[in-house]
């Protein structure tokens, strides 16, 4: 494991850092480089393996891989993802698209990502990690912020980042109720394992109804599984119980019954699921806050601008990490220089990769079988050789659309 360097221009401070997904321990090992305290929360009993797989571009997430120190760690567990293939009904393939349109510069499951981070900063004397546990309540006094937990005992710390993901409990404490900030883009997502019936290897297949659609693939080269993901349109928003595994498997049974291809196959796996945890269901939905701190909570990844799927949430999430710790140091831990000046320099780039994200839901499941012919000529088109190049750029053009700054 490479060693990283480390100064003392945090040493003063205390950081609880809430959810060990992504953003949260890419923060701790930010924050851990330049000798702050970090405590990380997790709801979950351990760091949570597998995920969909989540893909950086450009030239900005490279820098900011590289400065973590975890560039080359990155590739190497690379899911080396081929191309991925929309078909008919019967298997026919309608179009390809390519590797560098779906899969980035490079792609890893979002597991393999958080362990990568998580190894490098869970034996630092300064970095502590509490699994099954959550944040309770906040109390913000004129010196930090008096935290109770669900389980452990109460603390003070001089700061609060809320890294928890899309339905944040530090946001909600902190900022106000989740109906203030989440916006549903009218489509949900699911995701599960599968047994891997169809023989693919590093590459998905993709079929889709109108306003719905199924995919199965196959990212790490395992023969015996995949990964399926389903995508449905609906109108008003769900309301379910995201610890309801019964519930979930009701709600996608009856959406996808009826439907050809593999949707048979990929029911009775969902059937089989024994444990919620097994099951990632949501709704595809954005969140949008007036600004990402308020004293001294500070929200970094989905909690803050979490755009569901196709956003590159976790581009932005380690970029965000990048920016709040540099701008931390750049300000000798006075989080309110350093709080504004994150909002100021990395604001408007979350914004920007959320725009992208609304197509999500209309790409996948088009509401209308026109609609199905129109994507497949559109993106048989851009993925032509004459305008791959273009359409790489294009992909590229909201995770490169910040400059950073060099911090200390």
């Amino acid at each position: 494991m490479t060693k990283q360097p480390q100064d003392q221009s945090l040493a003063h401070l205390h950081l609880l850092v809430s959810g060990a997904s992504v953003a949260g321990p890419a923060l701790a090992l930010q924050l851990a480089r330049r000798g702050a305290r970090v405590t990380v929360v997790e709801r979950a009993p351990a760091l949570r393996p597998g995920g969909f797989a989540v893909d950086f571009r450009g030239h900005v997430h490279r820098k900011v891989l590289q400065d973590m120190g975890i560039w080359e760690e990155v590739h190497a567990r690379q899911t080396h993802m081929g191309v991925q293939t929309l078909v008919d009904a019967d298997g026919s393939p309608r179009i390809e698209l390519p590797a560098a349109m779906m899969s980035g510069d490079v792609e890893i499951a979002r597991g393999e990502l958080a362990a990568i981070m998580y190894e490098r900063t869970r034996d630092l004397p300064h970095v502590t990690y509490v699994f099954g546990d959550s944040v309770a309540s906040l109390h913000e006094t004129p010196t930090g912020v008096d935290v109770t937990f669900e389980k452990g005992a109460p603390d003070t710390f001089d700061l609060v980042v809320g890294a928890d993901g899309l339905h944040s409990r530090t946001r909600a404490l902190a900022f106000g109720d989740e109906s203030r900030y989440l916006t549903y883009l009218g489509y949900c997502v699911a995701g599960f394992d599968v047994p891997n019936h169809l023989g693919l290897d590093r590459t998905a297949r993709i079929h889709s109804d109108p306003g719905r659609m199924v995919g199965i693939g196959n990212a790490d080269g395992v023969p015996s599984h995949a990964g399926a993901t389903l995508v449905f349109s609906s109108p008003e928003r769900l309301d379910f119980d995201r610890r309801d595994l019964a519930q979930q498997q009701k709600i996608l049974t009856e959406r996808f019954r009826g439907m050809g291809w593999e949707a048979p196959r990929v029911l009775e796996a969902l059937g089989g699921l024994t444990s919620v945890d097994e099951l990632y269901f949501d709704a595809i939905a954005q969140i949008h806050v007036d600004r990402l701190s308020v004293g001294r909570v500070v929200l970094v990844g989905d909690a803050g601008y979490g755009a569901t799927m196709g956003g590159m949430g976790t581009g932005a999430a380690v970029v965000a990490a990048y920016v709040l710790a540099g701008e931390l140091a750049a300000a000798g831990g006075d989080h309110r220089t350093a709080f504004a000046a994150y909002e100021a320099a990395f604001g408007d780039f979350a914004k920007g990769c959320q725009k992208i994200a609304g197509n999500a839901g209309p790409f996948l499941a088009p509401p209308t079988a026109r609609k199905i012919r129109q994507r497949d000529l559109t993106y048989r088109m851009l993925s032509a050789r004459p305008l791959a190049g273009f359409f790489k750029k294009l992909t590229e053009k909201a995770a490169t659309d910040i400059v950073l700054r060099d911090y200390p």
